[in-house]
């Protein structure tokens, strides 16, 4: 799991490029990787599968301003990874 964190003032979309460089540094090519950029107000996920093509999948955004407060689904999402990798 790796997490690109982003001031406030930038968009999450320009922290990708960066996360997905980190992820293809995972040696564990048999399994995907994980990552989330957070820019504390703003989050996303993202699934990188290595192989022939790369491939790599972003979940919808995630913001601490909706109504309902979606930082519970974030951390939903968390532990789920957590479960995950602990398996």
């Amino acid at each position: 799991m790796i997490i690109e964190s982003k001031r406030a003032s930038f968009s999450v979309e320009q922290g990708l490029a960066q996360i997905l460089a980190y992820m293809l540094g995972n040696p564990y090519i048999e399994k995907p990787s994980f990552g989330m950029i957070a820019t504390g107000s703003e989050f996303i996920f993202i699934k990188l599968v290595k192989g022939n093509p790369l491939r790599y999948a972003l979940s919808k955004g995630f913001l601490m301003r909706n109504p309902g407060n979606e930082l519970y689904d974030v951390l939903r999402i968390l532990k789920g990874l957590t479960q995950l990798v602990s398996a």
